[in-house]
């Protein structure tokens, strides 16, 4: 008999752990899915085109799809063969992702207002190439967020990070390092205002993950960084062997946003 009871009493609770488990993960806020666009260009010419696109049609026909807030950047530094500007979208699933260009599609005042870009001719492409990153945003982190800055837009630094893994083991642990070891905890203490934390799930660089903080100026990120690296939970997060070895390469690419971003 007390056997018996002994065994309900473990099969009871087990039954609470699994329980528990089921509802926190059904009541988990689901995680956005987001979209880096990075339009390669050379001139000048082609710069304007894009931008007055983007800003005249392109996100505010986003706004009128239900996307409430885009992301309009450009390098700190261009280069003068391979010039960029970075469009960054959130959705709340991959289903309105993929369809987004149907709704586009279907928008008149986007076919008009974005005219001049839509209707390019070959010949006088207003890009070299569109390259296209999609990513999932971190359990801890499932959504945006707008950063708290007070200086002007023209001023801010806005640091997108790209973190590249040996195997997909090692960029399966540096998620966990970020999510489960709190890495982005420690960007929020230390008021790092990151706008978004995401795994690549397709795109030219694999296995990969990415983020963006951001800062006033350049020298309010240079001093948030020494306070990161000089932290006691960041030098005990790294001094934990089942954290080694797990980025085998960064990117690191300085931006400012548009004066029309709404990042």
């Amino acid at each position: 008999m007390k056997l018996y009871s002994n065994l309900r009493f473990i099969c009871t609770c087990v039954l609470i752990v699994l329980i528990t488990s089921l509802n926190a993960l059904a009541n988990a806020p689901s995680r956005n899915y987001f979209q880096l666009k990075i339009y390669h260009y050379k001139t000048q010419a082609q710069e304007t085109v894009i931008e007055q696109y983007l800003q005249q049609a392109y996100v505010p026909a986003l706004h009128r799809a239900g996307v409430k807030n885009v992301g309009v950047f450009k390098p700190v530094t261009q280069q003068d063969t391979d010039r960029r500007i970075y469009v960054f979208t959130p959705f709340t699933s991959i289903d309105k992702l993929s369809g987004i260009e149907n709704l586009l599609q279907a928008d008149a005042k986007y076919l008009a207002d974005g005219k001049d870009y839509i209707d390019a001719n070959f010949k006088e492409a207003p890009y070299t190439r569109i390259e296209s990153i999609v990513l999932q945003a971190f359990p801890g982190m499932p959504g945006t967020a707008v950063p708290e800055l007070t200086a002007p837009k023209a001023e801010r630094v806005y640091e997108l990070r790209s973190y590249e893994s040996a195997t997909e083991k090692y960029n399966v642990n540096k998620v966990k390092m970020f999510n489960l070891g709190d890495e982005i905890g420690l960007f929020k203490r230390l008021g790092f205002n990151a706008v978004f934390y995401s795994e690549v799930i397709a795109g030219p660089r694999m296995p990969n993950l990415m983020y963006m903080t951001t800062f006033n100026s350049k020298a309010d990120r240079d001093k948030h960084w020494e306070a990161f690296n000089n932290d006691a939970q960041w030098k005990g997060l790294t001094a934990k062997e089942e954290y080694k070895n797990n980025v085998s390469h960064a990117d690191i690419i300085f931006l400012h946003p548009a004066d029309y971003s709404d990042f």
